[in-house]
């Protein structure tokens, strides 16, 4: 097995920010339950996917990126449609994938660029080189050392005892160092950075990271340029750190007292929240657990609110009627609405890191 160790040093910035986050991924933990959806709610799904592509240069907005996703047809680039379609089925693909696999990173990449690159799939046969406007700000090792390189990059991971915070952050900067793709490099190492730490904790398979990187945009490929003088990945991973934290910083967790419109509920809400817990119940087996006989005092105080504020789901929402209908607290982690980017400032570098 190869010896190779990425270069990077240890800071206090970095050991206080995993502190942080540590505290802050306990706290959305608690409030939930530990039941967090291991599945990408599709609105987080979205704003992830959206982001990730503005970031590429992709001009459709969020809103056509959910028609889209909902199956509707705009008029916009076939292309720009064809990232979002793509990037979709690659997000759904996520939890089966081994982000230790090689192999799984080449399959995410086929379906990523599927009809976008004839090399999609496949590492890169020839020479790339990012661009800051005409100048040149990187040059990727050669190609014929890229399948090795890769295959060190994930060795490294598999053995290396580094927090999962910290190595999985230095492997993105790696990736994009590396840069093995002919395209698509820029949201295959996003994606690839939520899969590894998916593994740590689900909170990561639906957390948008993607949507405040697209915030710092310049910082993001700042923070890449200076890591590469450096020929030390330490400021990538701060400034990673930094995004990662304040996303979780900004996730409340609906139905806790986190939420702030917990304090709010009336007390039968409460009650059948804490009913339900992580388990799935029919309207019955609540009633039941709630110590009521009356159901259509049941459906007026209890279940309906629920419904109606958006805090528990049907498991059969398209016949609320079926006899083996069963109602779940829906578990999820939700961002405040997060403005348009349309006016976000990009810049040619953007391209060369797809």
């Amino acid at each position: 097995m190869s010896e190779y160790k990425p270069p990077f040093h240890m800071t206090y910035k970095i050991i206080n920010l995993v502190a942080a986050i540590s505290e802050q991924v306990g706290r959305i933990t608690v409030l939930s339950y530990g039941n967090l959806n291991p599945h990408l709610r599709k609105e987080n799904r979205i704003r992830t996917i959206h982001s990730s592509l503005a970031i590429e240069h992709n001009s459709l907005s969020l809103k056509q990126v959910t028609a889209i996703l909902d199956g509707k047809r705009i008029l916009g680039n076939p292309n720009e449609i064809r990232e979002v379609q793509n990037a979709y089925k690659t997000y759904e693909m996520m939890l089966e994938l081994n982000p230790a696999s090689v192999n799984d990173l080449l399959r995410a990449h086929k379906m990523m660029m599927d009809g976008l690159n004839p090399e999609n799939g496949r590492f890169r046969s020839g020479g790339v080189g990012v661009f800051d406007g005409n100048v040149v700000v990187h040059i990727a090792p050669p190609a014929e050392f890229v399948p090795g390189q890769i295959q060190d990059l994930f060795d490294w991971y598999k053995t290396s005892e580094m927090h999962p915070l910290i190595k999985s952050a230095v492997f993105h900067y790696e990736f994009e160092f590396i840069h093995p793709f002919a395209d698509g490099n820029g949201r295959m190492g996003r994606m690839w950075h939520s899969l590894l730490l998916g593994k740590w904790n689900e909170l990561f398979y639906w957390l948008p990271i993607e949507e405040l990187i697209l915030s710092r945009q310049q910082e993001y490929y700042d923070m890449l340029g200076k890591s590469d003088k450096a020929a030390d990945s330490c400021a990538f991973a701060e400034l990673m750190l930094e995004i990662i934290l304040y996303t979780l910083k900004e996730t409340s967790v609906v139905g806790s007292t986190d939420d702030p419109a917990d304090d709010s509920l009336p007390e039968p809400i409460k009650r059948l929240l804490n009913v339900l817990g992580d388990k799935k119940l029919s309207a019955a087996e609540i009633m039941e657990q709630l110590g009521l006989s009356h159901r259509a005092t049941f459906r007026k105080n209890y279940l309906n609110p629920a419904l109606e504020l958006g805090l528990i789901e049907m498991t059969i929402p398209d016949k609320p009627n079926s006899r083996n209908q069963k109602y779940i607290k829906k578990q999820l982690g939700r961002l405040p609405p997060k403005k348009s980017n349309q006016d976000t400032d990009q810049d040619n570098f953007g391209d060369n890191i797809r």
